[in-house]
Protein backbone atom coordinates (compact mmCIF):
# COMPACT_ATOMS: atom_id res chain seq x y z
CA UNK A 1 0.00 0.00 0.00
CA UNK A 2 2.93 2.36 1.03
CA UNK A 3 4.48 1.62 -2.41
CA UNK A 4 1.39 2.26 -4.19
CA UNK A 5 0.77 5.47 -2.31
CA UNK A 6 4.86 6.36 -3.09
CA UNK A 7 4.19 5.45 -6.85
CA UNK A 8 1.03 7.58 -7.36
CA UNK A 9 2.86 10.66 -5.87
CA UNK A 10 5.19 9.94 -8.11
CA UNK A 11 3.33 10.54 -10.98
CA UNK A 12 1.35 13.01 -9.80
CA UNK A 13 4.42 15.23 -9.26
CA UNK A 14 6.03 13.80 -12.81
CA UNK A 15 2.70 15.61 -14.57
CA UNK A 16 2.48 18.72 -12.81
CA UNK A 17 5.23 20.09 -11.98
CA UNK A 18 7.97 18.65 -14.71
CA UNK A 19 7.87 20.25 -18.20
CA UNK A 20 6.87 19.23 -21.57
CA UNK A 21 8.81 17.28 -23.83
CA UNK A 22 8.23 19.36 -27.67
CA UNK A 23 11.87 19.94 -28.60
CA UNK A 24 13.69 18.45 -31.38
CA UNK A 25 17.23 18.50 -33.15
CA UNK A 26 16.37 21.87 -34.93
CA UNK A 27 15.42 23.35 -32.17
CA UNK A 28 18.06 23.00 -30.37
CA UNK A 29 20.21 23.86 -32.99
CA UNK A 30 18.18 27.02 -33.42
CA UNK A 31 18.49 28.23 -29.41
CA UNK A 32 22.02 27.31 -29.45
CA UNK A 33 22.97 29.81 -32.61
CA UNK A 34 19.84 31.81 -31.42
CA UNK A 35 21.38 32.17 -27.73
CA UNK A 36 24.65 33.41 -29.04
CA UNK A 37 24.07 34.92 -32.23
CA UNK A 38 23.55 38.25 -31.20
CA UNK A 39 27.44 38.57 -30.04
CA UNK A 40 27.57 39.01 -33.97
CA UNK A 41 25.35 42.30 -34.10
CA UNK A 42 26.95 43.87 -30.99
CA UNK A 43 29.19 44.01 -28.04
CA UNK A 44 32.58 41.96 -29.76
CA UNK A 45 33.49 44.88 -31.27
CA UNK A 46 34.50 46.73 -27.90
CA UNK A 47 37.53 44.10 -28.63
CA UNK A 48 38.70 46.55 -31.21
CA UNK A 49 39.81 49.28 -28.59
CA UNK A 50 41.77 46.98 -26.60
CA UNK A 51 43.60 44.77 -29.25
CA UNK A 52 43.02 46.07 -32.46
CA UNK A 53 42.04 43.75 -35.17
CA UNK A 54 45.02 40.83 -35.09
CA UNK A 55 44.64 41.20 -31.36
CA UNK A 56 41.01 40.55 -30.81
CA UNK A 57 41.87 37.88 -33.83
CA UNK A 58 44.29 36.07 -32.17
CA UNK A 59 42.14 36.31 -28.62
CA UNK A 60 39.66 34.46 -30.72
CA UNK A 61 41.66 31.83 -31.73
CA UNK A 62 42.08 30.39 -28.01
CA UNK A 63 38.62 31.20 -27.21
CA UNK A 64 37.37 28.60 -30.32
CA UNK A 65 39.38 26.00 -29.65
CA UNK A 66 38.05 26.37 -25.88
CA UNK A 67 34.23 26.32 -27.64
CA UNK A 68 34.67 23.67 -29.74
CA UNK A 69 36.32 21.23 -27.03
CA UNK A 70 33.98 22.31 -24.06
CA UNK A 71 30.92 21.53 -26.52
CA UNK A 72 31.95 18.58 -27.53
CA UNK A 73 32.40 17.28 -23.67
CA UNK A 74 30.02 19.53 -22.53
CA UNK A 75 27.40 16.81 -24.93
CA UNK A 76 29.02 14.04 -23.18
CA UNK A 77 27.31 15.40 -19.72
CA UNK A 78 24.21 16.44 -21.27
CA UNK A 79 22.76 13.72 -22.64
CA UNK A 80 23.93 11.23 -19.94
CA UNK A 81 22.34 13.40 -17.49
CA UNK A 82 19.14 15.60 -19.48
CA UNK A 83 18.45 17.46 -16.60
CA UNK A 84 16.82 21.17 -16.64
CA UNK A 85 19.76 22.24 -14.15
CA UNK A 86 22.30 21.52 -16.49
CA UNK A 87 25.49 22.38 -15.00
CA UNK A 88 23.97 22.40 -11.56
CA UNK A 89 22.77 18.91 -12.25
CA UNK A 90 25.95 17.74 -13.53
CA UNK A 91 28.10 19.06 -10.58
CA UNK A 92 25.48 17.93 -8.07
CA UNK A 93 25.88 14.83 -8.98
CA UNK A 94 29.99 14.61 -9.69
CA UNK A 95 30.71 17.70 -7.02
CA UNK A 96 27.88 17.38 -4.44
CA UNK A 97 25.51 19.50 -3.14
CA UNK A 98 27.75 22.88 -2.71
CA UNK A 99 29.42 21.97 -6.24
CA UNK A 100 26.15 21.45 -7.50
CA UNK A 101 24.99 25.18 -6.14
CA UNK A 102 28.30 26.90 -7.04
CA UNK A 103 28.03 25.75 -10.71
CA UNK A 104 24.13 26.86 -10.94
CA UNK A 105 24.63 30.01 -9.77
CA UNK A 106 27.80 30.78 -11.67
CA UNK A 107 25.06 30.32 -15.06
CA UNK A 108 22.68 32.37 -13.76
CA UNK A 109 25.66 35.00 -13.11
CA UNK A 110 26.03 34.50 -17.04
CA UNK A 111 22.40 34.47 -18.26
CA UNK A 112 21.54 37.18 -15.83
CA UNK A 113 24.25 39.59 -17.09
CA UNK A 114 24.36 38.82 -20.48
CA UNK A 115 20.81 40.15 -21.11
CA UNK A 116 20.90 43.67 -20.10
CA UNK A 117 23.57 43.89 -22.13
CA UNK A 118 21.51 42.36 -25.06
CA UNK A 119 18.35 44.60 -24.11
CA UNK A 120 20.34 47.56 -23.73
CA UNK A 121 21.69 46.89 -27.66
CA UNK A 122 18.03 46.34 -28.68
CA UNK A 123 17.68 49.91 -27.33
CA UNK A 124 20.43 51.17 -29.20
CA UNK A 125 19.47 49.56 -32.24
CA UNK A 126 15.48 51.01 -32.26
CA UNK A 127 16.87 54.22 -31.21
CA UNK A 128 19.42 54.49 -34.20
CA UNK A 129 16.32 53.57 -36.91
CA UNK A 130 13.93 55.54 -34.96
CA UNK A 131 15.63 58.40 -33.08
CA UNK A 132 12.28 59.30 -31.19
CA UNK A 133 12.25 56.37 -29.61
CA UNK A 134 14.39 56.48 -26.10
CA UNK A 135 17.29 54.07 -25.64
CA UNK A 136 15.91 52.85 -21.80
CA UNK A 137 12.09 52.90 -23.01
CA UNK A 138 13.19 50.35 -26.25
CA UNK A 139 15.25 48.02 -23.59
CA UNK A 140 12.66 48.12 -20.63
CA UNK A 141 9.43 47.26 -23.84
CA UNK A 142 11.25 45.01 -25.29
CA UNK A 143 12.53 42.59 -22.05
CA UNK A 144 9.10 42.56 -20.92
CA UNK A 145 7.62 41.37 -24.36
CA UNK A 146 10.10 38.43 -24.43
CA UNK A 147 8.86 37.12 -20.90
CA UNK A 148 5.63 37.32 -22.15
CA UNK A 149 6.47 35.23 -25.39
CA UNK A 150 8.29 33.15 -22.87
CA UNK A 151 4.91 32.83 -20.68
CA UNK A 152 3.10 31.48 -23.42
CA UNK A 153 4.93 27.88 -23.46
CA UNK A 154 8.24 26.41 -24.84
CA UNK A 155 6.62 25.30 -28.09
CA UNK A 156 5.54 28.81 -29.29
CA UNK A 157 9.07 29.97 -27.69
CA UNK A 158 10.71 27.31 -29.76
CA UNK A 159 8.80 27.89 -32.77
CA UNK A 160 9.53 32.32 -32.30
CA UNK A 161 13.12 31.40 -31.87
CA UNK A 162 13.72 29.23 -34.25
CA UNK A 163 12.09 32.02 -36.87
CA UNK A 164 13.91 35.02 -35.47
CA UNK A 165 17.03 32.66 -35.56
CA UNK A 166 16.79 31.90 -39.14
CA UNK A 167 16.32 35.77 -40.28
CA UNK A 168 19.09 36.88 -38.13
CA UNK A 169 21.35 34.44 -39.74
CA UNK A 170 19.65 35.47 -43.21
CA UNK A 171 20.56 39.19 -41.82
CA UNK A 172 23.97 37.92 -41.46
CA UNK A 173 24.65 36.56 -44.62
CA UNK A 174 22.90 39.55 -46.70
CA UNK A 175 25.77 41.69 -44.33
CA UNK A 176 28.77 39.50 -45.83
CA UNK A 177 27.44 39.75 -49.52
CA UNK A 178 26.67 43.65 -49.20
CA UNK A 179 30.13 44.23 -47.44
CA UNK A 180 32.47 42.00 -49.87
CA UNK A 181 33.05 43.89 -52.97
CA UNK A 182 34.40 46.72 -50.44
CA UNK A 183 36.95 44.48 -48.60
CA UNK A 184 40.12 45.66 -48.00
CA UNK A 185 42.74 43.51 -46.57
CA UNK A 186 45.21 46.63 -46.00
CA UNK A 187 42.70 47.22 -43.20
CA UNK A 188 42.72 44.29 -41.24
CA UNK A 189 46.59 44.33 -41.96
CA UNK A 190 47.17 47.75 -40.90
CA UNK A 191 50.22 48.47 -38.04
CA UNK A 192 50.55 47.99 -35.33
CA UNK A 193 49.11 44.52 -35.52
CA UNK A 194 48.66 45.00 -31.51
CA UNK A 195 48.49 48.39 -30.50
CA UNK A 196 48.33 47.65 -26.81
CA UNK A 197 50.69 44.36 -26.84
CA UNK A 198 49.89 41.34 -25.21
CA UNK A 199 48.08 43.34 -22.06
CA UNK A 200 45.86 43.92 -25.17
CA UNK A 201 45.24 40.85 -26.68
CA UNK A 202 44.14 39.22 -23.01
CA UNK A 203 41.89 42.22 -22.89
CA UNK A 204 40.02 41.09 -25.72
CA UNK A 205 39.09 38.24 -24.73
CA UNK A 206 35.74 39.13 -22.88
CA UNK A 207 34.67 40.43 -26.46
CA UNK A 208 36.00 37.04 -28.20
CA UNK A 209 34.24 34.88 -25.57
CA UNK A 210 30.89 37.07 -26.64
CA UNK A 211 30.74 35.49 -29.43
CA UNK A 212 29.86 32.08 -28.11
CA UNK A 213 29.06 33.01 -24.71
CA UNK A 214 25.91 31.40 -23.68
CA UNK A 215 25.71 28.49 -26.29
CA UNK A 216 25.35 26.15 -23.49
CA UNK A 217 22.15 27.10 -22.69
CA UNK A 218 20.65 24.55 -24.98
CA UNK A 219 21.18 22.07 -22.06
CA UNK A 220 18.67 23.27 -20.06
CA UNK A 221 16.12 22.58 -22.29
CA UNK A 222 16.93 18.90 -21.82
CA UNK A 223 13.63 17.97 -20.13
CA UNK A 224 11.51 19.37 -23.11
CA UNK A 225 13.21 17.29 -25.63
CA UNK A 226 11.95 14.04 -27.50
CA UNK A 227 14.60 12.61 -27.20
CA UNK A 228 17.65 14.03 -25.33
CA UNK A 229 19.91 11.37 -25.11
CA UNK A 230 20.59 11.16 -28.95
CA UNK A 231 19.12 14.81 -30.14
CA UNK A 232 21.09 17.15 -27.67
CA UNK A 233 24.75 16.55 -29.09
CA UNK A 234 23.29 17.35 -33.07
CA UNK A 235 22.21 20.67 -32.08
CA UNK A 236 24.79 21.33 -30.13
CA UNK A 237 27.67 20.50 -32.46
CA UNK A 238 25.80 22.04 -35.88
CA UNK A 239 25.13 25.07 -33.75
CA UNK A 240 28.80 25.19 -32.71
CA UNK A 241 30.01 24.83 -36.51
CA UNK A 242 27.56 27.77 -37.28
CA UNK A 243 28.71 30.22 -35.01
CA UNK A 244 32.41 29.26 -35.76
CA UNK A 245 31.54 30.11 -39.14
CA UNK A 246 30.21 33.02 -38.61
CA UNK A 247 32.41 34.70 -35.84
CA UNK A 248 35.40 34.97 -38.39
CA UNK A 249 33.52 36.06 -41.18
CA UNK A 250 31.92 38.60 -39.36
CA UNK A 251 35.18 40.18 -37.34
CA UNK A 252 37.35 40.06 -40.78
CA UNK A 253 35.15 41.35 -42.94
CA UNK A 254 33.86 44.43 -40.12
CA UNK A 255 37.60 45.65 -40.30
CA UNK A 256 38.49 45.11 -44.12
CA UNK A 257 35.37 48.09 -44.78
CA UNK A 258 36.22 50.69 -41.92
CA UNK A 259 38.26 51.91 -39.65
CA UNK A 260 37.55 49.93 -36.50
CA UNK A 261 37.86 53.07 -33.99
CA UNK A 262 34.12 53.63 -35.55
CA UNK A 263 32.77 51.02 -34.50
CA UNK A 264 34.85 49.85 -31.28
CA UNK A 265 32.59 51.65 -28.62
CA UNK A 266 29.06 51.21 -29.84
CA UNK A 267 26.41 48.69 -30.07
CA UNK A 268 25.50 48.50 -33.44
CA UNK A 269 28.45 48.05 -35.23
CA UNK A 270 27.18 46.57 -38.51
CA UNK A 271 24.65 49.24 -39.76
CA UNK A 272 28.24 51.96 -38.57
CA UNK A 273 30.01 49.73 -40.58
CA UNK A 274 27.86 49.89 -43.52
CA UNK A 275 27.47 53.11 -43.33
CA UNK A 276 30.97 54.08 -44.14
CA UNK A 277 30.49 52.47 -47.56
CA UNK A 278 27.26 53.12 -48.45
CA UNK A 279 26.32 56.42 -46.66
CA UNK A 280 24.73 57.04 -43.39
CA UNK A 281 20.71 56.90 -43.75
CA UNK A 282 21.18 54.80 -46.94
CA UNK A 283 18.96 51.67 -47.88
CA UNK A 284 21.95 49.06 -46.74
CA UNK A 285 22.68 50.78 -43.42
CA UNK A 286 18.42 51.10 -42.34
CA UNK A 287 18.02 47.02 -43.90
CA UNK A 288 20.91 45.51 -41.14
CA UNK A 289 19.54 47.78 -38.43
CA UNK A 290 16.15 46.57 -39.15
CA UNK A 291 17.38 43.10 -39.40
CA UNK A 292 20.18 43.34 -36.41
CA UNK A 293 17.16 43.53 -34.38
CA UNK A 294 16.37 39.91 -34.75
CA UNK A 295 19.98 39.01 -34.08
CA UNK A 296 19.37 40.53 -30.71
CA UNK A 297 16.14 39.25 -29.92
CA UNK A 298 16.74 35.78 -30.76
CA UNK A 299 19.36 36.00 -28.10
CA UNK A 300 17.29 37.98 -26.24
CA UNK A 301 14.77 35.96 -26.13
CA UNK A 302 16.61 32.27 -25.99
CA UNK A 303 18.77 33.60 -22.59
CA UNK A 304 15.37 34.15 -21.02
CA UNK A 305 14.51 30.74 -21.47
CA UNK A 306 18.15 29.83 -20.42
CA UNK A 307 17.90 31.77 -16.93
CA UNK A 308 14.04 30.87 -16.39
CA UNK A 309 14.78 27.11 -16.23
CA UNK A 310 18.06 27.16 -14.60
CA UNK A 311 16.08 28.97 -12.34
CA UNK A 312 13.55 27.04 -12.48
CA UNK A 313 15.95 23.86 -11.38
CA UNK A 314 17.44 24.96 -8.54
CA UNK A 315 14.26 25.93 -7.57
CA UNK A 316 12.54 22.72 -7.64
CA UNK A 317 15.77 21.07 -6.13
CA UNK A 318 16.14 23.30 -3.09
CA UNK A 319 18.73 25.67 -4.06
CA UNK A 320 16.47 28.61 -4.17
CA UNK A 321 12.75 29.54 -2.71
CA UNK A 322 9.94 26.83 -3.81
CA UNK A 323 8.30 29.35 -5.38
CA UNK A 324 10.33 29.65 -8.31
CA UNK A 325 9.61 26.16 -9.39
CA UNK A 326 5.45 27.12 -9.58
CA UNK A 327 4.29 26.15 -13.23
CA UNK A 328 1.44 27.46 -15.15
CA UNK A 329 -1.22 25.85 -14.92
CA UNK A 330 -2.06 26.57 -18.38
CA UNK A 331 0.87 27.22 -20.35
CA UNK A 332 3.30 24.81 -18.07
CA UNK A 333 6.22 27.60 -18.08
CA UNK A 334 7.84 28.32 -14.55
CA UNK A 335 6.32 31.69 -14.70
CA UNK A 336 8.09 33.31 -11.24
CA UNK A 337 11.30 32.30 -12.71
CA UNK A 338 10.69 34.09 -15.40
CA UNK A 339 9.96 37.13 -13.06
CA UNK A 340 12.12 37.21 -10.40
CA UNK A 341 15.73 37.31 -12.85
CA UNK A 342 13.94 39.23 -15.37
CA UNK A 343 13.37 42.30 -12.80
CA UNK A 344 17.10 41.72 -11.69
CA UNK A 345 18.38 41.95 -15.50
CA UNK A 346 16.17 45.15 -15.38
CA UNK A 347 17.33 46.99 -13.10
CA UNK A 348 21.18 46.16 -14.33
CA UNK A 349 20.24 47.42 -18.05
CA UNK A 350 19.54 50.72 -16.33
CA UNK A 351 22.82 51.35 -15.50
CA UNK A 352 23.35 51.56 -19.50
CA UNK A 353 27.12 49.55 -18.76
CA UNK A 354 27.07 47.30 -21.55
CA UNK A 355 30.80 46.52 -21.60
CA UNK A 356 31.14 46.17 -17.74
CA UNK A 357 27.93 43.60 -17.81
CA UNK A 358 29.61 41.65 -20.49
CA UNK A 359 32.85 41.32 -18.34
CA UNK A 360 30.68 39.95 -15.90
CA UNK A 361 28.71 37.51 -17.74
CA UNK A 362 31.78 36.46 -18.99
CA UNK A 363 33.21 35.37 -15.61
CA UNK A 364 30.13 33.45 -14.48
CA UNK A 365 30.56 31.48 -17.85
CA UNK A 366 34.23 30.69 -17.16
CA UNK A 367 34.02 29.34 -13.77
CA UNK A 368 30.71 27.47 -14.55
CA UNK A 369 32.82 25.94 -17.64
CA UNK A 370 35.60 24.93 -15.32
CA UNK A 371 33.76 23.79 -12.58
CA UNK A 372 31.54 21.64 -15.46
CA UNK A 373 34.84 19.76 -16.91
CA UNK A 374 35.85 19.28 -13.10
CA UNK A 375 32.54 17.18 -13.08
CA UNK A 376 33.29 15.43 -16.36
CA UNK A 377 36.83 13.90 -15.00
CA UNK A 378 35.09 13.19 -11.59
CA UNK A 379 31.96 11.09 -13.01
CA UNK A 380 34.21 9.53 -15.56
CA UNK A 381 36.04 8.13 -12.79
CA UNK A 382 33.34 8.22 -10.49
CA UNK A 383 30.65 6.47 -12.49
CA UNK A 384 32.66 4.82 -15.19
CA UNK A 385 29.44 2.72 -16.67
CA UNK A 386 26.76 5.69 -16.24
CA UNK A 387 25.31 5.62 -19.94
CA UNK A 388 26.82 8.13 -21.68
CA UNK A 389 24.59 8.23 -25.38
CA UNK A 390 27.62 10.61 -27.05
CA UNK A 391 31.08 10.09 -25.66
CA UNK A 392 33.73 12.77 -26.10
CA UNK A 393 37.84 11.57 -26.88
CA UNK A 394 38.75 11.41 -23.46
CA UNK A 395 41.11 12.68 -22.23
CA UNK A 396 42.48 14.76 -24.68
CA UNK A 397 39.47 16.78 -26.08
CA UNK A 398 38.52 17.51 -21.79
CA UNK A 399 41.97 18.31 -20.82
CA UNK A 400 42.89 20.84 -23.86
CA UNK A 401 39.23 22.25 -23.08
CA UNK A 402 40.28 22.74 -19.56
CA UNK A 403 43.89 24.43 -20.55
CA UNK A 404 41.99 26.96 -22.95
CA UNK A 405 39.40 27.73 -19.95
CA UNK A 406 42.45 28.81 -17.35
CA UNK A 407 43.74 31.12 -20.13
CA UNK A 408 40.13 32.33 -20.33
CA UNK A 409 39.90 32.94 -16.81
CA UNK A 410 43.52 34.09 -16.43
CA UNK A 411 43.06 36.74 -19.05
CA UNK A 412 39.36 37.84 -17.66
CA UNK A 413 41.34 38.60 -14.07
CA UNK A 414 44.51 40.25 -15.74
CA UNK A 415 42.40 42.45 -18.21
CA UNK A 416 39.70 43.54 -16.01
CA UNK A 417 40.82 44.21 -12.80
CA UNK A 418 38.52 46.70 -12.41
CA UNK A 419 35.26 44.49 -12.35
CA UNK A 420 36.64 41.78 -10.26
CA UNK A 421 34.87 43.54 -7.10
CA UNK A 422 31.96 42.92 -8.36
CA UNK A 423 31.92 39.28 -9.42
CA UNK A 424 34.01 38.99 -6.16
CA UNK A 425 30.58 40.97 -4.60
CA UNK A 426 28.15 38.75 -6.64
CA UNK A 427 29.55 35.16 -5.17
CA UNK A 428 29.81 35.84 -1.78
CA UNK A 429 26.06 36.96 -1.72
CA UNK A 430 25.26 33.83 -3.19
CA UNK A 431 27.46 31.87 -0.88
CA UNK A 432 26.73 33.14 2.15
CA UNK A 433 23.22 32.67 1.03
CA UNK A 434 23.69 28.81 0.25
CA UNK A 435 25.44 28.42 4.19
CA UNK A 436 22.54 30.32 5.78
CA UNK A 437 19.12 29.28 3.83
CA UNK A 438 19.93 27.22 0.78
CA UNK A 439 21.35 24.24 2.08
CA UNK A 440 18.92 23.47 4.08
CA UNK A 441 15.78 22.45 1.78
CA UNK A 442 18.13 20.28 -1.18
CA UNK A 443 16.07 17.07 -2.46
CA UNK A 444 17.65 13.84 -2.68
CA UNK A 445 18.64 13.88 -6.52
CA UNK A 446 16.60 10.79 -7.01
CA UNK A 447 13.35 12.58 -5.95
CA UNK A 448 13.30 15.11 -9.09
CA UNK A 449 10.42 13.52 -10.82
CA UNK A 450 11.99 10.70 -12.63
CA UNK A 451 14.09 13.21 -14.67
CA UNK A 452 16.79 10.25 -15.03
CA UNK A 453 14.55 6.67 -14.92
CA UNK A 454 15.33 7.16 -18.91
CA UNK A 455 18.68 6.51 -18.56
CA UNK A 456 18.24 2.95 -17.80
CA UNK A 457 15.91 2.22 -20.57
Amino acid sequence: MEISTKAALHEKNAETENLSRVLKPIHLWALAVGLVISGNYFGWSYGFAEGGVMGLALALIPVTIFYVTFILSYSELATAIPHAGGPSAYARRALGKFGGYLNGISCLIEFVFAPPAIALAVGGYVHSIIPGINVMAATVVAFLFFIFINYLGMKVSATFELTVTIIALVGLVIYWILALPYFDLSRVMAQPYFPNGAQGVMAAVPFAIWFYLAIEGGAMSAEEMVDPQHDISKGFLTGMATLLVMAFLTLFITAGITDTKLVDNVDFPLPLALSAVFGEGSWPVILMSCIGLFGLVASLHGIIIGYSRQTYAMARTGYLPKFLAKLDDKHHTPVWALILPGIVCLITALTGLTNVVITIAAFGSVVMYIISLVSLFVLRSKEPDLKRPFRVSYPVIPVISMLMAIFCLISLFVASSDVIPYVLGVYAVAILYYFVWGNKHIRPFEEEFGVLDELDK
